[in-house]
């Protein structure tokens, strides 16, 4: 029997190219795993009406973690339009299913780091190497909306002043979710020797949500005091990590602040063709890259697979399998830093597998 048991997640477009990938270097690293295939993504909302099946979510339980390629994502009426005839008209809702996932098994950490790696010809600057905590599960991401506003919400305090034909979402922070996703940031910080955490946030106008996040950032910042602790409203930060990014150590922030600080990161390193991340809870993680689907280049392995390669890295060390890790991130390192093997985000000619085959020959 195989040491861990991997849910295998192509979902959709490119997702197969990069997973492909994927696998070629956790071969090369001779993980003793047993992969086992889900289905998800856009073909079963089009064909089921659902594009996280039951039959995937009981599959996932009874893995370790989970290694997911790339989703599709369109609005409400445009997902309508792909079901299939039999399932038009039965109001059924579309949702993403990697938000459906983080929400399912409380994934309630999102670890997105972003490093400058040595001769990257699309780095902004040397020396960056931040790591982002972003909440997963709550914010304006919490997935409670109404449209129109019902009569009964107009009767609070404020909510008079709402148009009954608007659009309304909550933002939605609790003490427990803001206390964890903090607290998970300052123990990554210690246990890894980062110097500062910095706390992202908008509490100078939304003074209740945004404000508790704050407060709690500020009393758990006193428990690590070897670390240094400062925070910055969210549009002075993607200022500031524009202009001075190597400045920066770990980031925690909400979720939406989180999700616009991470992707603006990822291109100050490459962009979403180097931008992994780790969805983390108490009992179950899944490893992604950033990037979307990318349809129209689906099957013709030309994107880059180094954001899902370091997907695989975090994926190793929440495994506690370090030393494979450690060999892993090298390889990419010293693959990027050659510069020979590259794909066309690059300025090169190569192959989503050609690149992997050459990370893999150096950690075989």
């Amino acid at each position: 029997m195989a040491k861990y048991r991997i849910a295998w997640l192509p979902g959709d477009g490119v997702g197969k190219d990069v997973l492909d990938a994927a696998r070629i270097v956790l071969d090369a690293l001779k993980l003793d795993a047993e992969y086992v295939h889900g289905d998800i993504g856009w073909e079963f909302w089009c064909r089921e009406g659902n594009p996280l099946p039951e039959r995937t979510i009981e599959m996932l339980k009874t893995t370790d973690c989970a290694l997911f390629g790339a989703i599709t994502s369109k609005p409400q009426k445009e997902a309508e339009e792909e079901l299939a005839p039999e399932l038009k008209g039965k109001g059924l809702q579309y949702r993403s299913p990697i938000v459906r996932l983080r929400q399912l098994f409380d994934l309630y950490i999102n670890l997105r780091p972003a490093k400058a790696y040595k001769g990257n010809p699309l780095n902004i600057k040397e020396g960056i190497d931040l790591v982002i905590f972003r909440e997963n599960t709550e914010d304006l991401y919490f997935g409670v909306e109404f449209h129109p506003v019902p009569e009964e919400m107009r009767k609070i305090p404020g909510m008079e002043r709402v148009p009954a034909d608007a659009a309304v979402s909550l933002k939605v922070i609790t003490p427990k979710g803001a206390e964890r996703i903090i607290r998970a940031a300052f123990e990554y910080a210690k246990k890894k020797g980062r110097k500062k955490v910095t706390c992202v946030h908008k509490a100078n106008v939304v003074r209740l949500s945004d404000g508790l996040f704050l407060d709690t950032a500020k009393r758990i910042a006193e428990e690590y005091p070897d670390i240094e602790f400062d925070h910055a409203n969210v549009d002075a930060m993607c200022m500031w990590l524009v202009k001075n990014p190597e400045r920066y150590d770990v980031l925690v922030a909400p979720n939406l602040y989180g999700d616009i600080i991470s992707d603006l990161a990822s291109q100050l390193v490459g962009g979403l063709g180097f931008a992994s991340a780790a969805n983390i809870g108490d009992n179950y993680a899944v490893f992604e890259p950033v990037h979307g689907s990318a349809p129209k280049y689906a099957g013709q392995y030309k994107v880059n697979p180094i954001a899902t390669i370091l997907a695989v890295k975090l994926m190793l060390e929440y495994l506690r399998e370090e030393e494979k890790a450690e060999k892993l991130e090298r390889a990419v390192a010293e693959v990027i830093e050659e510069g020979k093997v590259k794909t066309y985000d690059m300025g090169g000619e190569n192959t989503t597998l050609e690149v992997a085959e050459e990370i893999a020959k150096k950690v075989s």
